[in-house]
């Protein structure tokens, strides 16, 4: 009976500090027709922290990433607070269509995970996922996830390649190489500057002109834009 009493006594002490020890692998796939998603990052955290929050505004190290790609600033963010990162698992750009297999990782104590990667070719959009709990039940889990603007930049849809720096407008790269140039832009401004779901590409089928550099017959999309299986071990 002391025995029981003990290992109940920890159990209840496990459940009450949020502790998890779970060991979790996936399998994210890019559902987009001409969308590229730069390297992902894939993070374990406490409930405390978000790598972004739809709502709210975006912090520097969101801006950095939804505008460039650049994860380093939300991996660090995120590691200073106990997560659990997972960067870069495809080793580049996920392709339209592709998917990546993420191995197993332990979450430690860590309840929560969240996912984000910049969408190209896009002024400052990417895809996401907020601080979805962790189920405690061994089993495989499927989400949808959206795309969300940051906020931080008009959708111009204007290509300039070697930009992507924060409050430097235009598209950082269009990695199909399949886009236009000379375009007018289509909006200079963001009305809504604060992270909500992407509204998409616009386009036009003018590939020396119009009002986007993007094509409306390959960029558009519609939510969701990646699919991912999650494994809890």
């Amino acid at each position: 009976m002391k025995i029981k009493s003990v290992l109940g006594a920890l159990a209840l002490a496990a459940v009450a500090t949020g502790a998890q020890a779970q060991t979790v692998s996936m399998t994210v796939t890019n559902l987009t027709h001409g969308i590229y998603f730069t390297p992902l990052l894939i993070s374990a955290h406490g409930s405390e922290f978000h790598l972004f929050e739809a709502g709210a505004m975006a912090t520097p190290e969101l801006q950095m990433m939804a505008e460039g790609g650049n994860i380093s600033g939300l991996a660090t963010a995120a590691g200073a607070m106990g997560a659990v990162n997972v960067e870069n698992p495809a080793a580049g750009l996920l392709a339209p269509g592709a998917s990546v297999d993420v191995d197993a990782f332990d979450t430690g104590s860590n309840g929560y995970l969240s996912i984000t990667a910049m969408l190209l070719p896009t002024n400052d959009g990417f895809v996401g996922l907020d601080g979805w709990k962790i189920p405690t039940e061994a089993g495989t889990y499927t989400l949808l996830l959206n795309a969300y603007d940051a906020g931080t930049e008009a959708n111009n849809e204007l290509v300039v390649e070697g930009s992507g720096m924060p409050f430097v407008a235009g598209i950082p790269a269009n990695p199909g190489a399949n886009g236009g140039n000379g375009g007018t832009g289509v909006t200079a401004d963001e009305v809504n500057q604060r992270i909500h779901i992407h509204r998409g590409n616009v386009g036009d089928t003018d590939p020396n002109g119009g009002a986007s550099d993007l094509d409306a017959r390959i960029h558009r999309w519609l939510n969701p834009v990646a699919r991912v299986v999650v494994t809890v071990q």
